[in-house]
């Protein structure tokens, strides 16, 4: 297929006959007979990417062609969750739980070191004959990542930075990693990191297959997308989201964070509409570059063998609820894209199966046919994948620091409790009828029957997963309901 510069890509936007790079098939059989090389994989890792921001699923105003194309070709879970947080900088708790496949108080040093003990995804399938390729954004230490992979490239370890500045290093096959062989790259993160994935794809010749592990950058911010990207969103016109606040209503214990302070407050709707803008031109942006990466695989001949999973690692409120980070438990925070598409994956499916990041290794442990190492604690979604079940689990637990805790189950209640300085917050949603959890049912008299039965589970979840540091700081009896603020 032709490649699609960037010029034509914009103009077909424009004209609303945008042609996704990707076209490859996509086969209906899983994996061929006894024998046959395993399907490699090519794992596409976002960074604050919010659930809702995949145009042929929500019908927003976000443009994401090549996105697209994967729902169209693969299957999307459309309530991915991640468990949340113990630090600030969600990601890195949210990578580790991906990429060990544990829950969150099961995790050391908040996921900013992983122990030999807990078997890597990379690390674990490299031991089972693939090649491994990463490139990226690498937030988990770097001998975590010296054990995982065989190559890479343009590797950013750590978090955060300008998309056009940013500190790299080349791969070391003895994984010395020392701040000596750190460099500046003035590439766009987007293309860069994507361009690292298309030569990989390019020069790659073994029979082995292989694991290749992109992780963007994008669309955290700065939001500083090419200004080709800028101009598909008008500003003005972009809609104001229906939770939109100009403050959150009560202290949630994060309000002074460094993400609440990207917009002066109160928020305005201008601001807000600007941070939207930038927020969708981002995500159009990296679109294009994934483009780019799935036309590679295409004319590398791959595609067809090749099992892509896209995802990302949290979301981020830009205006909702009076917030614009993710150190909360919205769904706009805690819910992220999830797709798997390829050899034995159907096409055009959506499912509403709770779910969270740790559950993609045992499930692509299951589709290879492996165990999944014992340090995994997620499940496999398979047979959801299948047909052969709904779901895995009745409800998600939810957490950030000490400070919020919360429940969504599968019929789609969600029960959100709070502990600032001592003073508690309850608040309990119906998501069926507003899911943009605007109505805080907490204070119904009719409903604390339910109220007080997902405190229960929400308290017996905790006590499960390990999570000691804030057992005995909340109400449990809830007789008056929550303050309902």
């Amino acid at each position: 297929m032709k490649k699609q510069d960037r010029r034509t890509f914009i103009k077909s936007l424009a004209a609303g006959t945008a042609v996704a790079a990707f076209s490859g098939s996509i086969p209906v059989s899983c994996r061929g007979p006894k024998g046959k090389k395993q399907p490699n994989i090519l794992f596409l890792f976002t960074d604050d990417q919010r659930f809702d921001t995949i145009g042929c699923l929500y019908g927003n105003q976000v443009i994401t062609p090549n996105i697209d194309r994967l729902v169209r070709q693969g299957m999307a879970f459309t309530r991915a969750h991640i468990m949340g947080g113990t630090h600030g900088a969600v990601c890195m708790p949210s990578r580790a739980m991906l990429l060990c496949g544990r829950t969150l108080f099961h995790l050391e040093k908040q996921g900013a070191y992983i122990p030999k003990t807990h078997i890597i995804l990379p690390e674990y399938l490299r031991q089972n004959g693939y090649k491994t390729f990463g490139t990226g954004k690498w937030h988990n230490g770097k001998k975590a990542f010296a054990r995982c992979f065989d190559g890479g490239g343009k590797i950013l370890f750590g978090g955060m930075s300008s998309h056009t500045d940013l500190p790299v290093y080349d791969f070391d096959p003895r994984g010395e990693y020392s701040r000596e062989k750190q460099y500046r790259e003035n590439t766009f993160s987007s293309e860069l990191f994507s361009n690292e994935a298309v030569r990989f794809l390019e020069e790659y010749d073994s029979d082995e297959p292989f694991f290749l592990y992109v992780s963007y950058t994008a669309p955290h911010d700065p939001r500083m997308a090419p200004e080709e990207f800028t101009a598909m969103y008008n500003a003005e016109k972009i809609p104001l989201p229906e939770n939109f606040m100009p403050e959150h209503p009560f202290d949630n214990g994060e309000l002074d964070i460094r993400d609440e302070n990207l917009a002066p407050h109160p928020r305005t709707p201008e601001v807000i509409r600007e941070h939207i803008a930038g927020y969708y031109a981002m995500i159009s942006h990296l679109d294009f570059f994934i483009g780019r990466v799935l036309e590679a695989l295409e004319r590398s001949g791959k595609a067809d063998d090749t099992i892509i999973i896209f995802t990302g690692d949290n979301g981020l409120a830009v205006g909702q609820h009076g917030l614009l980070g993710k150190q909360n438990l919205y769904d706009h925070s805690v819910r992220v894209p999830l797709i798997f598409s390829g050899p034995g994956i159907p096409q055009n499916k959506t499912t509403e199966a709770l779910c969270y990041l740790s559950d993609i290794y045992p499930t692509l442990c299951d589709f290879l046919g492996i165990p999944a190492p014992s340090s995994v604690a997620g499940s496999s979604l398979k047979d959801i994948i299948e047909g052969k079940a709904e779901k895995v689990r009745d409800r998600v637990f939810l957490a950030y620091r000490h400070l919020q805790r919360g429940l969504r189950t599968a019929d789609n209640w969600k029960l959100i409790k709070y502990n600032v300085q001592g003073i508690e917050t309850t608040q309990l949603y119906n998501l069926n009828d507003d899911p943009w959890e605007i109505n805080n049912l907490a204070n119904d008299f009719r409903l604390q029957p339910r109220l007080k039965e997902l405190a229960t589970l929400l308290h017996s979840d905790m006590e499960a997963l390990d999570d000691f540091c804030s057992l005995n700081k909340l109400n449990w009896g809830i007789t008056e309901g929550g303050n309902g603020r």
